[in-house]
């Protein structure tokens, strides 16, 4: 342990290993944002920081379990000539999630609904309440740790490595997952371009299962390029409201 505190290497790739799993945390912190929003806010902040917890545990126990996760890249059924494995049958299945929960939320969106003493919309009433958003998020997170997990164990060599840049990254994330999901919850129109991006995180995972990998940094940067605009129109909407009042 002493050597790899004194090895160089092992910082370079535990701050950089680091920075990955927190890029590859932000679809997983627009799906918490978006699920924690059915509660009541005085239940978010439990169900964020549960859910962090669960993903830190889940990617974690996965990082110890590689023989496993060996297991889940070999074959289990052939579908019209295509090899389809567990990992493949998981991403699927997540990318599945998200495009129903998505469209969901943006008919809700659309549709409206009066709001709560608390704020909260109305259709929060019919939500399976804080332990349904936990084990939804849960859910989620195995099919997101599992690409988290195959990044960290193809960049890293030592084990301690990547458990330390797991802990820091979602650590990092618990720090700003409140600010983020505040900020969707106060802007709607934000959240419904969250929501878009959770379609296309739900179609490129379904891809990735069916083998036609879409890299993520095209997905990022449609995102980013579309909060920019958003950014502008606030402020334009803002500039235009302080000059009418």
């Amino acid at each position: 342990m002493i050597g790899l505190l004194a090895d160089p290497s092992a910082w370079i790739a535990l701050v950089t290993l680091t920075v990955l799993e927190v890029v590859l945390g932000v679809d997983n912190l627009v799906v918490l944002a978006v699920l924690v929003s059915r509660l009541p806010r005085d239940q978010q902040r439990v169900a964020r920081s549960m859910g962090l917890t669960l993903a830190m545990v889940t990617r974690v126990a996965l990082l110890f379990s590689i023989t496993w996760l060996a297991t889940l890249t070999q074959p289990w059924v052939v579908i019209y000539g295509n090899e389809i494995s567990g990992r493949d049958l998981a991403l699927i299945g997540g990318g599945l999630f998200l495009l129903a929960k998505s469209v969901l939320e943006i008919h809700a969106a659309v549709e409206g609904g009066g709001e709560s003493e608390d704020g909260g919309s109305m259709t929060r009433a019919k939500s399976f309440g804080i332990l349904g958003v936990i084990v939804q998020i849960a859910l989620v997170d195995v099919v997101f740790s599992l690409d988290s997990v195959f990044t960290a164990i193809g960049f890293a060599q030592r084990i301690e490595v990547m458990v330390a840049a797991i802990v820091l990254a979602m650590l990092f994330m618990m720090l700003v997952s409140a600010r983020i999901s505040h900020f969707i919850e106060q802007h709607p129109t934000v959240k419904v371009l969250a929501l878009a991006f959770l379609i296309l995180v739900g179609v490129a995972l379904i891809a990735d299962g069916l083998d036609q990998h879409i890299p993520k940094g095209y997905l990022y940067f449609a995102m980013a390029f579309a909060m920019l605009v958003e950014m502008v129109n606030m402020r334009a909407r803002a500039r235009r409201a302080s000059t009418k009042a």
